[in-house]
């Protein structure tokens, strides 16, 4: 664990969330590092990847990550799967009839 969430907003221009970390001071984040969502296991805890880039220069207190990805959704994932395999065996069904 390199920090904890701090606070999390909602922008209301973007309808994006806003996230503030605190970082501890031994670790330091490239100008180009990216954010994610990511869960712990299959139903684990959700918390925040951060994944460095290649860009010489860091952040500074107060500046922004701007590459980032939006968290999966088990649920959703499970339901495109099962709408698409529905939508799969009813078009190979219908081709087998033809």
């Amino acid at each position: 664990m390199v920090g904890r969430v701090a606070d999390i907003q909602l922008d209301n221009k973007t309808y994006r969330a806003r996230v503030s970390l605190n970082i501890d001071k031994q670790y330091t984040l490239s100008r180009d590092a990216s954010a994610e969502i990511l869960t712990s296991g299959l139903l684990g805890e959700q918390y925040v990847g951060l994944l460095q880039g290649g860009d010489p220069d860091t952040l500074k207190p107060g500046e922004h990550i701007t590459l980032t990805s939006s968290a999966l959704v088990l649920e959703q994932l499970i339901g495109k799967f099962m709408t698409n395999s529905a939508e799969k065996g009813a078009h190979d069904t219908a081709s087998a009839a033809q």
